[in-house]
């Protein structure tokens, strides 16, 4: 299943301690870079979400976040815990002749450790649920990589099939240019009106057929289609396969190019080149 690396997912439920969100976010990468925003509750857990992730994503810039926040209309229940504020408040009782300027402000005195204590989460709990609702948002962005992965996918295809009608053309043209290039070089030769060597002008004529054979080019052309094809369809990421498979697309463009002597080819090689810049800027979407 081909599947594209620009993918996002967003999934939330209740949970112990509140509402628990988690997001994931890609972008086109050329490995796996996973960066991970936790809450301190889910902290313990970090390696286990990382290994999980990398389980189902190969390549690709992706962001993963959790939030935890209050339920709606739900508040944490606070205490105060009493007697370590009756020690501060001996304390600053004790310390005042030494600072008689000093004021005590409430919200700092709050902010002081330990002095306003919140219900503690059940941890284990939390994290467990943090596991499952990982889980289904990995399969939700994993849909998406894969919806995405098919519009490409429909795309490549249109553009291997574009190659493989200009490479066919090119196939009709070559008989027409080779017998188009001999009475060229017939022209050329009797307009020196020097007397030939027996043979010369069929050595002449397969020397310069050589030059032009882009036969070679064209079977190796078909066979990357093919290639791309069989590939396009397999289970797993290709998107580095693909990229491989381009470089030999262009390499046989260029030769084709190279070796035009015919307005027809040198336009064809152009188009195939445009045909597979094109397939190419889709494959860095791969996974």
């Amino acid at each position: 299943m081909i599947r594209s690396m620009t993918a996002f997912a967003a999934c939330e439920r209740a949970a112990t301690g509140g509402q628990l969100g988690c997001e994931l976010r890609a972008v086109n990468h050329r490995y796996l870079e996973l960066s991970v925003r936790l809450p301190e509750e889910l902290r313990p857990i970090e390696n286990q979400i990382r290994d999980r992730v990398a389980k189902r994503v190969s390549r690709g810039k992706v962001d993963l976040a959790f939030r935890l926040r209050n339920a709606p209309g739900e508040r944490t229940a606070m205490a105060v815990d009493e007697p370590l504020l009756d020690q501060l408040a001996m304390l600053a009782r004790k310390l005042h002749p030494r600072f008689p300027d000093m004021r005590i402000d409430f919200v700092e005195l709050l902010r002081f450790p330990g002095v306003l204590q919140e219900d503690a989460v059940d941890a284990a709990g939390l994290q467990a649920e943090a596991l499952e609702l990982l889980e289904t948002t990995l399969t939700e962005f994993s849909a998406s990589r894969e919806r995405e992965g098919a519009s490409l996918a429909t795309g490549m295809n249109e553009r291997l099939d574009g190659i493989e009608r200009i490479a066919g053309q090119v196939k009709q043209w070559l008989p027409d240019i080779r017998v188009a290039l001999r009475a060229k070089l017939e022209t050329k030769l009797a307009d020196l009106k020097l007397p030939l060597e027996p043979g010369r002008l069929e050595q002449e004529v397969v020397l310069n057929l050589q030059k032009i054979d882009v036969d070679e080019e064209l079977d190796r052309l078909a066979s990357h289609v093919a290639e791309a094809r069989r590939v396009l369809a397999l289970p797993e990421a290709v998107g580095r396969r693909l990229d491989f498979l381009m470089q030999e697309f262009n390499r046989e463009a260029n030769t084709l190019g190279s070796k035009s002597v015919d307005a027809r080819t040198t336009q064809a090689a152009v188009d195939l080149k445009v045909l597979i810049e094109q397939l190419r800027e889709q494959v860095q979407n791969l996974e």
